[in-house]
């Protein structure tokens, strides 16, 4: 099952590793944003199944950010992924999914 995955983080290096580690894997695909309108203008053009809401983004940021992600998409699941490593990344991804 093809996976479309959406990394949103603040910090550029730590966006650039995700999504390295996203788009190791062949049954996913992986985009990365480190603004809300990067990533809100990725989710009006594609289908998303999974957003993972990484570092930086402040608790009144992602309350927004949440509500009008699930306007686009209402039925896309969005976790927290605090980093940790690939090893966690797809742990977090299974579980989510």
């Amino acid at each position: 099952m093809m996976l479309t995955i959406l990394y949103i983080g603040r910090d550029a290096q730590i966006t650039a590793t995700v999504d390295r580690l996203l788009n190791a894997r062949e049954e996913w695909t992986g985009l990365t944003a480190c603004s809300d309108e990067e990533a809100l203008a990725i989710c009006s053009e594609q289908v998303i199944d999974l957003v993972l809401l990484g570092n930086g983004i402040l608790d009144t940021e992602e309350k927004e950010l949440r509500k009008r992600l699930i306007q686009i998409h209402p039925s896309v699941k969005i976790i927290q992924h605090y980093g940790g490593g690939s090893g966690l990344l797809y742990g977090e991804i299974m579980a989510a999914i």
